[in-house]
């Protein structure tokens, strides 16, 4: 008996076509969000609309690394605001040092109230510079993260123990900040910032500037962060979220990888923190603790921690919704926040990006027959 090969025909004709149509389902989705956000949202929003949404694309950049570090590498990451806070009062500290110089003083106003003296704290002059200033922004996070996770991940510190050892930073960073009230200004935070590298934040044309600066930061790190999807320390990251052992007997240490993953994570959260100054015009511990640390997980995974434009679509669903709820129902937003959460990650581990897939799956499952013999 004589076999005969296929033909390159139809092995053609036998391979699936899907493959291309998923490798251009990302790039796809960042053309159409780069439509949306700098061409239809300037033109369709109003300024104080616009300006909200700018608040949102921030959390969304804090998404994008949360997607990578927990939907990738398994990183339960509730200490977020710490580098969101470190990123945003690296840019607060300039911002009020160039307002004090513009005005001819040598100390933000809020050290003149409290009497800190004539000199400029040490660890504030670094800030003066502005391209010191703006490296700090992403270099200070990703440093912390990589003196942090040096320690924790060569410990194997991993689950559970690692998310409340992150969230414990949060809440002690906020704890630090408070009490440092005539360096940092305390519970008020660093507020009443007038301008933005010399343009006045006040005025709306500019305004519309900085959501367009955010709006391209968040498409370029949904880029960068697609890249490292789909490159090979990618598939490692995944490789080492679901057998962790089995990676390190092949060779590889997982520490190392898991570590990337958190530093990116950081340096991601601290841009977004950065552009959040000039968008709001504050950073304060209430906005970097516990609380704000939980709620950029959330979004993630309401939204779908796994996918990028998930986990960037479901932070934006979830600060919309919180500045909707929160001012109707101020102490009841807080429980439906954790209920939110409690929903995604037991019922929907996916978020509503596998919610089509899910409903797929159950369509194609035969329904149980029952029949029996006469």
């Amino acid at each position: 008996m004589t076999t005969t090969a296929p033909s390159t025909t139809d092995t053609q004709a036998h391979r699936p076509q899907a493959a291309p149509l998923e490798r251009l389902r990302v790039p796809g989705a960042l053309l159409l969000g780069a439509i949306l956000l700098l061409g239809v949202a300037p033109l369709a929003l109003s300024d104080f609309r616009l300006n909200l949404l700018a608040k949102y694309l921030c959390y969304a950049i804090v998404a994008v690394g949360v997607s990578l570090a927990w939907g990738r590498g398994g990183l339960l990451v509730l200490g977020q605001g710490v580098f969101f806070g470190l990123g945003g009062y690296a840019m607060a500290m300039h911002l009020k040092l160039a307002d004090a110089a513009a005005t001819g003083q040598t100390l933000p106003d809020f050290m003149q109230l409290y009497g800190t003296g004539d000199a400029l704290p040490w660890w504030w002059q670094p800030f003066a510079d502005p391209v010191l200033a703006l490296a700090l922004t992403v270099l200070l996070p990703m440093a912390v993260a990589a003196l942090l996770g040096f320690f924790v991940f060569r410990r194997r510190v991993k689950g559970a123990y690692f998310a409340i050892l992150s969230q414990a930073l949060a809440a002690a960073f906020a704890i630090w900040l408070v009490g440092q009230q005539a360096t940092t200004g305390g519970t008020n935070g660093l507020t009443d910032l007038q301008g933005f590298f010399g343009y006045d934040l006040d005025d709306p044309v500019n305004q519309r500037m900085v959501y367009l600066v955010i709006a391209a930061a968040l498409l370029l790190m949904m880029a960068a962060a697609r890249q490292l999807f789909v490159s090979r320390y990618g598939e490692l990251l995944v490789a080492v979220r679901d057998s962790e052992e089995r990676v390190r007997f092949l060779g590889y240490n997982p520490a190392n990888v898991k570590l990337v993953a958190y530093v990116v994570a950081a340096g991601m959260a601290g841009l977004a923190g950065a552009l959040f100054v000039p968008a709001v015009g504050i950073i304060s511990p209430a906005l970097i603790g516990i609380a704000p640390s939980i709620g950029f997980v959330i979004g993630a995974a309401v939204g779908g921690r796994a996918s990028l434009v998930g986990a960037v679509l479901g932070a934006i669903a979830v600060a919309w919704t919180q500045s909707t709820l929160s001012d109707a129902y101020p102490a009841a937003w807080t429980y439906l926040q954790g209920l939110l959460f409690v929903l995604a990650v037991g019922f929907l581990p996916g978020g509503l990006a596998s919610l089509a897939a899910v409903l797929r799956r159950r369509r194609r499952t035969p329904a149980p027959t029952t029949g029996g013999t006469a």
